[in-house]
C-alpha cells in the first residue's frame, strides 16, 4: 500500500507540475485578465531570446526563470535567421525554435511567441532579411503589396510550424500569445507613413487573426490596435497605461530590466528597486500580464548585432546574466515580488481596483470582493519616507517605494527594502595556453594569414562614383573594399607629405586608409552618429599611387522609420587637399574598384582549416589586416567561459568554427556619465545609472562551454587594424561574496507569510544566506555587524556602532551549511545602540564541501 501511494503522488505532482502544457486550454481575454480554461490569471513573464544562447543552455534558464517565480517566457522570431535565402529556412542548432519552445513547456511554463516579424531587438536590420530589401516594388512595413506578401508568407510558415508540432495552447502547447509588428504605433513611426500606416495596422491584425492560432494576437505600443488585437505596452513604467478598449486586459509586453550596451558606451544598469516598484505600481493600477524585457540577454553570436554599434554582450542587467547565472539581489528581489502579487492573485483578478489618496504622493489602491482583499500602499515621492494610516494602521513607507499587503493589513513586502542577498561575480584569468611561461613562447603556438591590402578576388568590379555599401555588399560580410589607383605628376602638389590631407566622408560605420599598401589612418561612428568623416595626412610619391578604403558596417539599423533606407559606407567626397598650395581634387567621380568582403573570408579561414597558416619564431604583432590561429584546451570546471581581448583592436573571433561575435576592446567610453551608485528613487532612463566610463566597453566575449572539447579547441581571429594575441586570456565567470544587509524594519521573509498568517506569530526580520551552486558550503563570514553598518558588498564597514558578538554568532549559524538565516534583532546580537533602528550586515564566501573519508 505505502508503495502504491508514493506511485499515486509522483503521478499526481507530474500531472500537476506539467499542468500549463499537458491539455487543450482556451485561452480568452476580458477586460481584467487573460482567461486560461475559464479562469483569470495574473502572469509573470520574462524574455528569453533563444539564438542569444544554446541549446544546451536553454533548460537551465528556463529553470532558473520558473525558480524564480516566472510562469511565461517571451520570445522574438528573427526572420532572417530562419530564412537567410528566400524559402531557403534553417531551424537547427541555436536556431531551433520548435525545441525551444518545447523546452519552455517541459518546464511547465507558457510562451509568448512574438512573431513579429519585424522585431527591433538590437538585432541586424531590426530581425528582416536583407534580401528583402532587394524584392522589386518592395516598401517596409507599410501598405505595400510586395511586402505584405512577403510579410504574411513567413508569419504563416511560422505559424504552421507551430501548428504542425501542435504547440499552441488550443492544441495542448504552451503558447498563449502571439505579436504582430512591434512598436509600430511609437511616436514617428505609423506617424511617418501616413495612411499607408493606418491601412497596414488594420491589414496586419486581419492577417494575423486570419491565421487561426487559437490564442489572442497582441500588437505592443499600438493604441490604434484593432479589435480583438490586444494593444499593450513598453517601457520602464507602464503604471498610466490604458488600453484602447475596457474590453481588454492592461499588459505589459516590455519591462526593461536595464538597457543594451553599445561599443564606446558605458555601461547601463538598472536598480532592483527601481525595477520591483515599477511592477508592483504596473500591479497595484489594474496590470494583469507583465514582461521582463530582458530576463536573460544572452550574447549577440556572429553578426547579428543591430543598431549599428551594439556590442557583442547583451546582458542587458537582466535578472539572468549574459552568461546563465543568477544576478543577485535583482532575481531574488524580484522572486520576492512575484511571490508577494501571487499572494494577491485572487483579490487582482476578481475585481478593479479602488485607489485613494493618503496624503501628497501617497496612495492606496484596494482589490477587494467577498472575503478577499489585497493593498498595495505607494509613495511615489522620491524625497522623503512617509508614515500613513491605512485601515486603522500605520505603516512607513520609503520614497519610491510600494508596500504589498495580501490580506489588506499586513505588509508581505515593500519594493524598496531588500531581503535577498547579493552575490558579486568575479572573472579568473588564465593564460589561453596553460603549458607556457613566456609571451615569447605563447607567440610561438600561434601561426598567421596575412590579408591583402585592397582588391584580391576574382568577384572584384568596376564601377563609376562611390557606392552605398549595404546595396552593394548585400550585408554578405562587413567589409567593402574602394580602391582607386592614380598618377602623380611630378610638379603636383599632392608630393608635399607634410601638407597633402585625404578628406574622406562616409555614411559609417568605420573605415581604415590605406595609402600605398600601408595603413595610414581609422575612423569610427558611434551609436548617435554613424557618420565618418577623416582628414588624414598622406605620402604620395610620383608616379602611380594607390588609396585603399576598406568600409565596414558594425551591424545594420534595427529601428525608426524607414530604416531599412538608412545608408552606410563611403559616399563621399572624396577628396586629395593641398593645405600649402590650397589645391583640392575631387575623386569621387573616378572610376573606382570594388571588392565585397575578404579573401579570408573567401578562403573560409574562420575554421582554422586552410593549408596557408604560416607558423615562424616570430609572431607579427600591431600588424593590421592579419588572421591568427591558436589550439587550445579548455578551462577545467564547468564555470562559464569568456577569452579577454585585452590588447587587441578590433576583429572577429571563431572558436571551433562559431562566431562568438565581433570584438573592439580599444573602443573606449567616455569619462563621464557614470556614478559610483545610483539613487534608485526617482523615474529611470538608459542614461542615468552608468558604469565603466573611461574603459572599454567591452573586454570579456562568451565562449559557450557547448563549443568546447577539453583540449584541441581552435581560436581564430580576425584583426583589423593591429593587436597582440599574445595578451589574450580566459576568464571563468565564478562568484566571489555572498552578502546580504537586512534592518530591523524590513517585513518577514516572504516565505514565512503562510506559517505567520495561520499562527499568528511573527518571525521578524530575517537576513538569508545560500551559496549558489550545488555541493557548496559557507566558509568564511568575512564580514558581520549588527548596528549602523555603511558600504556595500565587498567594502562593509561598521558604523558608529557595532555588537561585539555579531562575528561570532553569524559564524555559528552558517559556517559549514548551504543556507542560514540568522534572527536581525536585539534579541539575537544585544543592543548596541537604543532608540537607533539596527541592521545586520554580512559578507560571506562559499566553497564546495570537501568529501569525507570514512574509516570502515
Amino acid at each position: 500500500m505505502r508503495g502504491g501511494t508514493t506511485v499515486f503522488v509522483l503521478l499526481l505532482w507530474w500531472v500537476l507540475s506539467a499542468a500549463p502544457t499537458s491539455y487543450c486550454a482556451n485561452v480568452t481575454y476580458d477586460h481584467r485578465a487573460l482567461v486560461i480554461d475559464g479562469q483569470r490569471r495574473v502572469l509573470i513573464s520574462g524574455s528569453i531570446h533563444y539564438p542569444r544562447s544554446t541549446p544546451e543552455m536553454w533548460p537551465d534558464l528556463v529553470q532558473k526563470s520558473k525558480d524564480g517565480g516566472l510562469d511565461v517566457i517571451e520570445t522574438y522570431v528573427f526572420w532572417n535567421l530562419h530564412e537567410p535565402v528566400r524559402s531557403q529556412y534553417d531551424f537547427e542548432d541555436r536556431k531551433d525554435l520548435v525545441k525551444f519552445v518545447k523546452t519552455v513547456a517541459d518546464a511547465g511554463l507558457y510562451v509568448h511567441l512574438r512573431i513579429g516579424p519585424y522585431a527591433c531587438a538590437e538585432w541586424n536590420y531590426g530581425g528582416f532579411p536583407v534580401w528583402l530589401h532587394f524584392v522589386p516594388g518592395v516598401k517596409f512595413r507599410t501598405d505595400n503589396e510586395p511586402f505584405k506578401a512577403e510579410m504574411k508568407r513567413f508569419t504563416a510558415k511560422i505559424v504552421d510550424l507551430m501548428k504542425g508540432e501542435k504547440l499552441y495552447a488550443s492544441q495542448g502547447g504552451p503558447i498563449i500569445l502571439s505579436q504582430i509588428e512591434n512598436e509600430y504605433g511609437n511616436p514617428g513611426i505609423e506617424s511617418a507613413y501616413g495612411t499607408a500606416g493606418k491601412s497596414y495596422v488594420n491589414w496586419a491584425a486581419n492577417m494575423a487573426v486570419s491565421l487561426d492560432t487559437g490564442v489572442p494576437w497582441v500588437m505592443c505600443q499600438q493604441a490604434d490596435a484593432p479589435d480583438p488585437i490586444i494593444n499593450t505596452c513598453n517601457g520602464f513604467y507602464c503604471d498610466q497605461f490604458k488600453p484602447n478598449s475596457n474590453q481588454k486586459p492592461k499588459m505589459w509586453t516590455e519591462n526593461w530590466s536595464g538597457w543594451f550596451l553599445s561599443f564606446g558606451g558605458a555601461a547601463p544598469y538598472r536598480p532592483v528597486e527601481d525595477l520591483a516598484f515599477s511592477v508592483a505600481r504596473f500591479f497595484q493600477l489594474g496590470g494583469t500580464l507583465q514582461n521582463y524585457y530582458m530576463y536573460h540577454g544572452g550574447t549577440n553570436f556572429g553578426r547579428t548585432t543591430g543598431g549599428p554599434f551594439i556590442s557583442t554582450s547583451y546582458d542587458y542587467d537582466a535578472p539572468l546574466d549574459e552568461y546563465g547565472l543568477i544576478r543577485q539581489p535583482k532575481w531574488g528581489h524580484l522572486k520576492d515580488v512575484h511571490k508577494a502579487v501571487k499572494l494577491c492573485e485572487a483579490a487582482l483578478v476578481a475585481t478593479d481596483p479602488t485607489v485613494t489618496s493618503l496624503g501628497p504622493n501617497l496612495e492606496a489602491a484596494v482589490y477587494k470582493t467577498g472575503s478577499k482583499c489585497a493593498a498595495f500602499l505607494a509613495n511615489v515621492g522620491t524625497q522623503s519616507d512617509a508614515t500613513v494610516k491605512f485601515n486603522g494602521n500605520s505603516y512607513r513607507l520609503p520614497a519610491w517605494s510600494v508596500s504589498i499587503l495580501p490580506d489588506c493589513k499586513n505588509v508581505v513586502l515593500n519594493t524598496a527594502k531588500i531581503n535577498s542577498a547579493t552575490m558579486v561575480p568575479s572573472f579568473i584569468h588564465q593564460s589561453l595556453n596553460s603549458n607556457v611561461d613566456s609571451s615569447e613562447a605563447i607567440g610561438s603556438d600561434w601561426s598567421w594569414i596575412n590579408e591583402p591590402v585592397g582588391i584580391s578576388l576574382d568577384s572584384a568590379f568596376v564601377k563609376l562614383g562611390l557606392l552605398e555599401q549595404i546595396n552593394t555588399t548585400a550585408d554578405k560580410s562587413d567589409y567593402l573594399w574602394y580602391s582607386l589607383s592614380t598618377n602623380i605628376k611630378g610638379d603636383e602638389p599632392f608630393l608635399d607629405g607634410s601638407q597633402t590631407v585625404l578628406h574622406v566622408e562616409s555614411l559609417g560605420h568605420a573605415l581604415h586608409v590605406f595609402i600605398n599598401g600601408k595603413l595610414a589612418g581609422s575612423g569610427k561612428g558611434n551609436s548617435g552618429n554613424a557618420k565618418v568623416a577623416l582628414e588624414i595626412p598622406i605620402s604620395l610619391s610620383a608616379g602611380k599611387n594607390t588609396i585603399d578604403l576598406l568600409s565596414l558596417t558594425v551591424g545594420l539599423q534595427n529601428y525608426g522609420a524607414f530604416y531599412d533606407q538608412t545608408g552606410a559606407g563611403i559616399t563621399g567626397p572624396v577628396k586629395l587637399k593641398s593645405a600649402k598650395s590650397g589645391t583640392s581634387v575631387d575623386l569621387s567621380s573616378q572610376q573606382w574598384t570594388y571588392q565585397v568582403g575578404l579573401q579570408g573570408e573567401e578562403l573560409g579561414l574562420s575554421s582554422g582549416s586552410s593549408s596557408q597558416w604560416v607558423s615562424q619564431s616570430t609572431l607579427p604583432k600591431k600588424q593590421p589586416l592579419t588572421w591568427y590561429k591558436t589550439k587550445f584546451d579548455a578551462p577545467a570546471g564547468n564555470d562559464p567561459v569568456a577569452i579577454d581581448f585585452t590588447g587587441m583592436g578590433k576583429g572577429e573571433a571563431w572558436v571551433n568554427g562559431q562566431s562568438i561575435g565581433r570584438y573592439w576592446p580599444v573602443y573606449v567610453a567616455s569619462n563621464s556619465g557614470c556614478t559610483d551608485s545610483c539613487n534608485y528613487r526617482g523615474s529611470y532612463s538608459s542614461s542615468k545609472c552608468l558604469k565603466n566610463c573611461g574603459k572599454p566597453s567591452q573586454t570579456l566575449y562568451h565562449v559557450p562551454r557547448s563549443w568546447l572539447q577539453s583540449s584541441g579547441n581552435t581560436l581564430v581571429l580576425f584583426e583589423e587594424i593591429g593587436g597582440d594575441p599574445t595578451k589574450i586570456s580566459f576568464a571563468t565567470r565564478q562568484i566571489g561574496s555572498l552578502c546580504a544587509h537586512v534592518s530591523e524594519s524590513h517585513p518577514s521573509p516572504i516565505d514565512t507569510w503562510d506559517a505567520d498568517s495561520t499562527s499568528g506569530i511573527k518571525s521578524g526580520p530575517l537576513l538569508s544566506l545560500e551559496c549558489p551552486f550545488p555541493g557548496q558550503v559557507i566558509s568564511t563570514i568575512k564580514f558581520a555587524s549588527f548596528g549602523t553598518p555603511d558600504g556595500t558588498c565587498g567594502s562593509f564597514g561598521h558604523g558608529q556602532c557595532s555588537s561585539s558578538n555579531a562575528l561570532a554568532v553569524v559564524q555559528k549559524a552558517c559556517v559549514g551549511s548551504k543556507s542560514c538565516r540568522v534572527g536581525v534583532s536585539i534579541n539575537t546580537f544585544g543592543d548596541p545602540c537604543i532608540g537607533v533602528t539596527k541592521s545586520l550586515a554580512v559578507e560571506a564566501s562559499c566553497t564546495k564541501r570537501r568529501a569525507q573519508r570514512l574509516n570502515l
